[in-house]
């Protein structure tokens, strides 16, 4: 089994890549792969689109409930 060597580094101005091998000689040839890490493409929401979203998952939610159960939580901070 050929020997292999796993190496991070960050890409350089110019798109560049430099990596150094202690184990290998001048004038040897090796074979590099490039693994590009996978980018997480992210959805672009209003900020409308977020708050309907909200107020469907907690459609009975009011005003005064919220005030209540902040009020019960700084209530439980004094005990």
């Amino acid at each position: 089994m050929q020997p292999a060597l796993r190496i991070t580094t960050k890409v350089l101005p110019g798109n560049k890549i430099e990596i150094e091998i202690p184990e290998a000689e001048i004038g040897d040839c090796v074979d590099v792969f490039v693994i590009l890490p996978e980018k997480v493409e992210t959805k672009k929401r209003s900020v409308l689109d977020i708050i309907e979203e909200s107020r469907r998952k907690h459609p009975s939610r009011t005003a005064e409930d919220i005030d209540r159960q902040l009020q019960e939580e700084r209530l439980s901070w004094d005990s």
